[in-house]
């Protein structure tokens, strides 16, 4: 092997490593995440405590096929109608009766 051929196998490995490298550190760890918030949207149910991405604090009284959900929020009871991806977190889980 010449030394021209020797600089191009060098180069195309340490392009595999910059390739895996973003891989591990940049797109694995983002695709986990959304799959995860994902799992926890598909999660809420009538009992929990939500915030919307908005900043809406409300409690789950409803569950509608069409994907949204009817949440409950004040003192005065006013319901809204929110969509599952608007969930920002599930603050605290209802209690199943065992």
């Amino acid at each position: 092997m010449n030394a021209s051929a020797t600089n191009n196998t060098i180069i195309v490995i340490l392009y595999i490593a910059i390739f895996a490298g973003f891989y591990f550190f940049l797109i694995r760890p983002q695709s986990k995440k959304k799959k995860n918030e994902e799992k926890m949207r598909k999660s809420a149910q009538v009992g929990d405590e939500i915030t919307t991405i908005g900043g809406i604090v409300g409690r789950v009284v409803g569950v509608k096929e069409d994907d949204s959900l009817i949440i409950e929020t004040g003192s005065d009871r006013a319901k809204m109608r929110v969509r599952r991806w608007a969930i920002g977190s599930i603050d605290n889980t209802h209690e199943e009766a065992e």
